[in-house]
């Protein structure tokens, strides 16, 4: 009896191991198929071993439970925007996307100067908008740093733990930021993990737009306005007077405005706009050529050669009555536009396309020596003319521009300094190459008419640009022609702008306008951001620009 009970006692107990075995088997055989999810988020380099090799049916694992998959994520990559962001850290995690609940906050110390910023985002993705300190998980939390914690624009942005910070020097950086956080989820569903550092290469950044000879509604403009944000463009000019029509409304001259144009409420609605966006509007009322439509009011400022013929869309620079007419405008319009540029225009004035022009235009030789000596010629009255309008927009703030065109050299008068010459052209009579305006130590902003200039009807040759081939060749510093002026100067260089002229008014809709700039100033946009050669191939940047701003 007492052998047979041993016998048994044997017998259950190796049934007890056996169970044993077959349990420990089965999860074995298991775990792999409940880690099958995180196998598929791991990086190439992992191995796929994940928690604790004791062997299975060992006291250890008996005494817990198998271990719970732990998921691992890949690094990730730069968020995929237009410009492209100059500097991703990567990190390994999820990511962020919007979720319900979850909100764009602003400290309570920053609410006055981010909230607008704020909110936009948040109506953008869906999100709610809040005042406070304590983010929350999902989040996005926009924040000021340090006045000098960064160059001026640039931002940082984080994804982290769920959360989203982005922090800038100043507003328009954050507001970048959240331009960068918006696309990435439009291009990719989320933003990835790890911390972006962004800075624009070049201040001045933007689009140019003649809205004299084609007359552009508010709605446009301000559609325009969205769609250059978002590129992280910061200027529009704004050409609002030519030979063919006057577009904004006058107080002080009434009788030069043309119908229809844009009210002074208008505008006021298209600059607070602008500013909310961080866009800069550069009005431009030009002088002294261009004027055909100020001339039609006012025949007697017209500019007549020794014969008596009128000079097309040029005032009588030696009649004092014209300077002051230029004025009276300059002045109603200063506090209409709150940015702290003005464009003087200066470019094309044909009397200095006459072969002679002290013999063709006595009046303005006998002006020119009365004011700047015996040796003054027609070209130093003409700089004087710039000289003295930049005298009236300085001290309201403005920084002054004029046209590569308008500077001239080996005369009495030199143009000022400190304005910025836009330069576009070197087909133009008294147009110099770019090197000898950057010698001198100017400062120039590129609007190369063999890329930039979009021309309604393409006459004289132009041709539509082609975002491809901005996008392939051209940089800021290619400022006439094709080729680069060396990059020793490119501190000078601030910047660019594409810039749309109304030639032939009719031969495009306001719809094909926006379309056919839609492409250019993507591209534009990325190489004024970041001057290094852009990575992606034109077709992927292609097809990012018709995901972030499609076609039509």
């Amino acid at each position: 009896m007492r052998k047979s009970s041993q016998v048994r006692s044997r017998q259950v107990r190796r049934g007890h191991v056996i169970a044993t075995a077959v349990v420990a088997t089965l999860v074995s055989l298991a775990v792999p198929g409940c880690t099958a999810a995180s196998d598929e988020a791991r990086s190439p380099g992992d191995t796929g071993t994940t928690g604790s090799t004791t062997p299975a049916g060992t006291a250890s694992a008996r005494s817990a439970p198998p271990p719970s998959p732990t998921p691992s994520y890949a690094l990730s990559t730069a968020p995929r925007t237009i410009p492209a962001v100059r500097e991703h850290t990567p990190a390994r995690g999820p990511g962020w996307k919007p979720a319900a609940g979850a909100r764009v906050v602003v400290p309570p110390a920053n609410a006055a100067a981010l909230a607008d910023e704020g909110k936009l985002l948040a109506d953008e993705l869906g999100m709610g908008f809040a005042e406070t300190a304590d983010p929350r998980p999902g989040d996005v939390g926009l924040a000021l740093g340090a006045r000098n914690s960064g160059p001026p624009e640039s931002y940082s942005l984080t994804v982290q733990d769920g959360r989203v910070k982005v922090t800038g020097p100043d507003e328009a950086g954050v507001f970048y930021g959240t331009r960068t956080l918006k696309q990435a989820v439009k291009s990719a569903g989320s933003a990835p993990e790890g911390t972006v550092r962004d800075a624009p290469a070049k201040p001045q950044r933007g689009l140019n737009l003649d809205i004299a000879r084609k007359n552009f509604t508010v709605g446009w403009i301000e559609n325009e306005l969205r769609r250059m944000a978002d590129l992280k463009l910061n200027q529009l000019g704004l050409h609002f007077s030519d030979d063919q029509a006057f577009r904004i409304q006058s107080d002080t001259h009434p009788e030069i405005v043309s119908t229809p144009h844009l009210s002074k409420a208008d505008v006021r609605r298209i600059t607070a706009l602008a500013a909310r966006l961080h866009i800069t509007v550069v009005p431009e009322l030009d002088s002294p050529g261009h004027l055909g439509a100020v001339l039609r009011a006012h025949p007697a400022l017209q500019l007549r050669d020794v014969q008596g013929r009128a000079v097309k869309g040029a005032v009588d620079i030696s009649n004092p009555a014209s300077a002051k007419l230029i004025d009276e405008l300059l002045r109603e319009y200063l506090p209409l536009f709150p940015g702290g540029f003005w464009h003087l225009g200066a470019d094309e004035y044909q009397a200095l396309v006459y072969r002679d022009p002290q013999a063709s235009f006595p009046q303005l030789a006998r002006a020119a020596r009365q004011e700047y000596g015996p040796s003054a010629r027609v070209q130093d009255l003409a700089e004087g003319w710039l000289n003295d309008r930049a005298d009236v927009v300085r001290p309201a703030g403005k920084t002054p521009k004029a046209w590569n065109d308008g500077f001239f050299t080996a005369g009495v008068v030199q143009a000022a300094k400190d304005i910025q010459v836009e330069y576009w052209t070197g087909k133009e009579n008294g147009a110099r190459p770019p090197l000898e305006y950057l010698r001198e130590g100017r400062k120039l902003v590129n609007l190369n008419d063999e890329y930039l200039y979009y021309v309604l009807g393409q006459p004289n040759q132009f041709t539509y640009p082609t975002g491809k081939r901005i996008y392939e060749q051209w940089t800021p510093l290619v400022l006439r022609g094709t080729t680069p002026v060396p990059e020793r100067y490119a501190a000078q260089v601030l910047g660019a702008r594409l810039a749309v002229w109304a030639d032939l008014a009719g031969a495009q809709t306001q719809a094909q306008v926006a379309e056919g700039i839609r492409l250019p100033l993507a591209a534009l946009a990325q190489k004024v951001w970041d001057a290094r050669p852009p990575q992606p191939a034109w077709t992927e940047f292609k097809a990012l620009a018709d995901r972030l701003q499609p076609p039509g």
